[in-house]
């Protein structure tokens, strides 16, 4: 079910699914609610499911002015409230893990674990090229299906290519009726490229699992492992095999493995 949301002065939308453990997922750049489709239908039996277009995506307008990460995680938190959540699992995948980890520096009140998956906590140089090429694609590229050709070849592996998955995934963002314009897109990644979060990680307190591809081009496994090793406590787990959104490309694997985190978590295993 899907809903609008006031949250201070912004109109977000919001996704909600299932009964049980709160649970907020946050998408990453360009991404809408949808991108956690296999989320929200595959662990809304047992949990109940959020998700919501970040500024800039989908439904939710990209205010004027400068838009910076505190923000967006101001957003997620007053999501939470608006829909009467007192404290949520939060997962975050790319820039949404970037949002989830301001999110438990700002409002830990409302975290109850994280996972942080395809996550950074500071820019290297690689990343840095890497996105201002991203930038500089939104308005060169021929067109928005060669834009996306281009896109995604840091995003998913080499077999989603080859099987089809790709091209699919192409053809429902360009079906789409909640299309990002290129200067959402390009306003989205510069705030993601600005985050900076290392020196101040060691404050989280929440659980916390990050989960890496190991054919993660855009943010490689050295990215995640330097976010896991600040963290006071923190899983820090290389998935084989995959790469930049394994929540998509392999929808079984990752809703297991958050499944048993969280089950941990809230005390139906011991934390091993």
């Amino acid at each position: 079910m899907g809903e609008y949301v006031e949250v201070d002065g912004t109109t977000i939308w919001a996704e909600s699914r299932g009964e049980g453990p709160d649970v907020l997922l946050i998408a990453g750049l360009s991404d809408p609610a949808e991108a956690w489709q296999a989320q929200l239908d595959g662990l809304s039996d047992r949990y109940r499911v959020i998700a919501f277009d970040n500024r800039g995506s989908g439904r939710t307008a990209l205010p004027e002015g400068p838009v910076s990460m505190g923000m967006m995680a101001d957003d997620a938190a007053g999501a939470l409230r608006a829909l009467g959540v007192g404290r949520a699992h939060v997962a975050g995948f790319s820039g949404g893990s970037a949002i989830a980890q301001e999110l438990a520096l700002r409002h830990p009140d409302v975290v109850r674990s994280l996972v942080l998956t395809s996550t950074w906590a500071r820019a290297e140089p690689y990343f840095t090229s890497m996105t201002r090429f991203w930038h500089w694609l939104a308005t060169h590229a021929p067109d928005e299906r060669a834009m996306l050709e281009a896109f995604f070849l840091w995003i998913y592996t080499p077999r989603a290519h080859a099987n089809g998955m790709v091209r699919h995934i192409i053809d429902e963002t360009l079906a789409f009726p909640y299309p990002q314009s290129a200067e959402a897109f390009q306003r989205q990644l510069e705030t993601f490229t600005r985050h900076d979060t290392l020196d101040r990680l060691p404050a989280i307190t929440a659980p916390t699992l990050v989960l890496v591809g190991e054919l993660d081009m855009a943010t490689p496994v050295r990215l995640g492992r330097a976010v896991a090793d600040v963290i006071p406590g923190a899983r820090f787990e290389v998935l084989a095999q995959e790469a930049h959104q394994p929540f998509q490309e392999s929808p079984g694997l990752f809703n297991a493995r958050v499944d048993a985190f969280w089950r941990e978590v809230d005390g139906y295993a011991p934390l091993s």
